[in-house]
């Protein structure tokens, strides 16, 4: 008993002193070494990894842009420099650090890891007369710098690694601290010094390949921010002769395809993308996309028959279905290049389409469709498109997308503007027709109606029966046949159906145009729905929702006909389209428009027609002259070079007030604003435009700022401009917004 004392009691001592840093001893470098790798940093390192996860899991690659070399981004621009601890009496990289209590409650696995680096050090580093004996203090080093690097601390990184290769000049991980310490100093934007430690590194002979690779890939990546691509493509070919490190092999080769196939070297890029596509370690997504590409750097442009083959492969392939948009969307490509629009259309859909599609390809996929559109002047659809476009896209902030957000803008009143002749032109044509035409077409519409909601309701039903065979169900035959109204089944879908379509509602007249959604506590649900699904049959309603007083139709007409003039202005002035704007404006013309309208109507076609038809242009020219003599639009037309004075400015078809008048009716209210601010210093001082200038501004600060600045901006007109009609204007909104 004495004895087995004595030996815990010397196990225990032992211990004790074998743990201690300040004993250069066998058994201390040893316990110390031991307890550093399997303790600490083992912990470390799974932190470390668990970031490395996280990062590959999020990040995401744009294979629409030359792929970086290291597939990271950094969200903060400025370094991130350590916080010492006030107690701190050290300057060594591992040592005074430490995190607010507000920090620990977030760390990162990378700050995890780094803790478990500073505690390694802290704990057991065994540096006797300025010689480190834990030989695995190194590593603990290599991990703080590489956990510094992550969290986008490069300064105190390369502290850590300078601190390694000054104190550890023959470890056996010296070699690749000086690659982490060049990759730290290129994001620092010092790639010089990078370049020349990495090609002193790669003058070493017998170096291994994993090294050799990191460190020409690394090379590249400073080449890369020096903007020398030759040097880019030279370094990333020799980080590609061996193959230690699969993932960023296939990644230089798909760059190194990327550079050639941007530098129009087809032949070569072709090459480069085969080599990745060869290579079977490589990432599957590495090589769809090689796949992709090497069909678009085809040498020859006369093989398309050929590409599209190879891209039918593509598509046939199960395992290319994650990647199927960005395939579809190559087809399309070369079917529009290939004159075959529709074809181009149908695959820029099928992109749209497909499943797993990244947000960027729908961009493109959605921008290609609406240039389509719009080169073929179907100007609404091509809006829709561009509005798509700024729905799913994540970055707004770019060149692209702003481009594409000031041409949607252009097209919304543009498509106002058509809906509401299109709307207003059905409504007319329905109320000019004699009652017992339009009997017959709405019971034409009714038939319609009722023929969709039986063939709704029979394919409901057979849904529901092909369901019930599997649970036992069956589906009764007395249904069958029966009219609607008679059919349980079929009544129990209508009722769903309505209510999901019209929601609750009381039978009344003219149900479809009611809010309400009462129902009263002396009708059942069931009679509800059935009157209601009636009701939607009854030749009636739809007659009463045909305007027919002269006071319906005058506002119709006048609605109309401002459309027509809003878009043969539009026509004309954003896009060019001479056919169209003089087409809108000759209807105007030839539907007795307001007086108003007339005027401008007819210099705008004189404009339009000066360029092609001198004749059609002498035509509305002498109209203007003669029956209009007195008009600014007259006095242009015989002196082009004329300055309207301030009186003649007065008037709102004046081409300066028409301008921001219109922009305030198209909703561009923030353009109002900046456009009037650029045009009340060129007027003369005491212009009457003045006071409808300011006044409209007020207007279109409140459209879209708050009721404060509506008041304000107001206020201002009301005492600046108090004995005009403006003034006086402005001053009762005021009142009343007060109130």
């Amino acid at each position: 008993m004495k004895n087995s004392q004595k030996i815990g009691f010397l196990g225990a001592l032992l211990l004790i002193v074998s743990c201690s840093t300040k004993k250069d001893a066998f058994l201390n470098r040893n316990y110390n070494a031991l307890t550093t790798q399997y303790n600490i940093l083992y912990n470390g390192g799974v932190a470390f990894n668990e970031g490395l996860q996280e990062i590959n899991a999020s990040y995401e690659d744009d294979f629409f842009e030359l792929l970086p070399i290291e597939p990271l981004t950094f969200k903060n621009k400025k370094f991130r420099l350590p916080k010492l601890s006030s107690s701190s009496s050290s300057n060594k990289p591992g040592k005074g650090f430490q995190k607010s209590p507000e920090q620990e409650e977030s760390l990162t696995p990378f700050d995890i890891a780094e803790q478990k680096a500073v505690k390694a050090i802290q704990k057991h580093s065994m540096n006797i007369y300025g010689k480190e004996r834990n030989k695995k203090i190194d590593d603990a080093y290599l991990l703080l710098g590489k956990s510094r690097y992550y969290t986008e601390r490069f300064i105190p990184a390369i502290d850590a690694y300078n601190y390694i290769i000054s104190n550890y000049p023959n470890a056996s991980l010296i070699n690749e601290t000086k690659i982490w310490r060049a990759k730290a100093h290129i994001r620092i934007e010092n790639e010089e010094l990078a370049i020349e430690t990495m090609e002193i590194l790669l003058r070493k002979p017998e170096l291994p390949d994993f090294i050799r690779e990191e460190a020409n890939t690394t090379l590249a990546m400073a080449y890369t921010k020096m903007d020398s691509v030759q040097r880019v493509r030279k370094y990333l070919w020799e980080a590609t002769k061996t193959s230690k490190n699969t993932i960023q092999k296939a990644r230089n080769l798909f760059i190194l395809g990327q550079l050639y196939g941007l530098d129009k070297i087809k032949d070569t890029a072709s090459m480069v993308f085969q080599k990745l596509i060869n290579f079977k370690p490589a990432p599957y997504k590495y090589k769809i996309y090689a796949a992709i590409e090497l069909a678009k750097n085809s040498v020859s442009d006369s093989s398309s028959t050929a590409i599209l083959e190879r891209y039918r492969k593509l598509i046939k392939n199960r395992d290319n279905r994650p990647y199927l948009d960005g395939v579809y969307y190559q087809v399309a490509v070369l079917e529009q290049e290939r004159d075959s629009i529709n074809d181009a259309i149908l695959n820029y859909n099928k992109s749209l389409r497909a499943v797993n599609g990244g947000a960027k390809q729908k961009t493109y996929s959605y921008e290609k469709l609406a240039n389509l559109y719009f080169k073929d002047l179907d100007y609404v659809t091509a809006g829709a498109y561009y509005d798509s476009i700024l729905q799913v896209a994540k970055n707004k902030q770019t060149l692209r997308i702003k481009r594409i957000e000031r041409r949607s803008k252009n097209l919304k009143s543009l498509t106002k503007y058509e809906e509401i002749l299109q709307r207003n032109d059905s409504i007319l044509s329905l109320a000019a027709l004699p009652k017992d035409q339009l009997e017959k077409y709405f019971e034409a519409y009714i038939e319609k109606i009722k023929k969709e909601d039986e063939e709704l309701a029979q394919r409901k039903l057979n849904e529901s029966s092909f369901g019930s065979s599997f649970g036992g169900g069956t589906q009764s035959t007395e249904t069958k046949g029966k009219w609607y109204f008679y059919n349980v089944q079929s009544l129990g879908f209508g009722k769903g159906e309505f209510r999901r379509v019209w929601g609750s509602r009381p039978l009344e007249d003219n149900w479809r145009r009611s809010d309400k959604s009462i129902i009263t506590s002396e009708t059942t649900e069931e009679e509800i729905v059935i009157n209601q699904k009636i009701a939607r049959y009854e030749i009636s309603n739809y007659l009463a929702t045909v305007p027919s007083s002269e006071k319906e139709i005058d506002s119709l007409v006048f609605d109309r006909n401002n459309a027509l003039f809003e878009l043969g202005l539009i026509y004309k002035e954003q896009f060019k389209n001479r056919p169209k704007s003089i087409k809108n404006l000759e209807r105007l013309l030839a539907s007795k428009p307001n007086k108003e309208l007339i005027l401008p109507a007819n210099y705008h076609l004189y404009q339009l027609y000066l360029l092609s038809e001198n004749t059609k242009a002498a035509e509305y020219k002498n109209l203007i002259l003669n029956s209009y003599s007195d008009s600014p639009f007259a006095k242009i037309i015989l002196n082009p070079e004329i300055e309207l004075s301030k009186e003649k400015e007065v008037d709102e078809d004046s081409e300066v007030y028409e301008i921001a008048y219109r922009l305030y009716k198209d909703d561009f209210f923030e353009d109002v604003i900046c456009f009037i601010d650029m045009t009340i210093p060129t007027l003369e001082e005491g212009s009457i435009l003045m006071s409808k200038f300011e006044l409209l501004k007020a207007y279109a600060i409140g459209k879209y700022q708050n009721k404060d600045s509506y008041i304000a901006a107001l206020e201002k007109v009301a005492v600046d401009y108090s004995q005009t009609e403006q003034g006086k204007k402005a001053l009762e909104i005021m009142k009343r917004l007060k109130k």
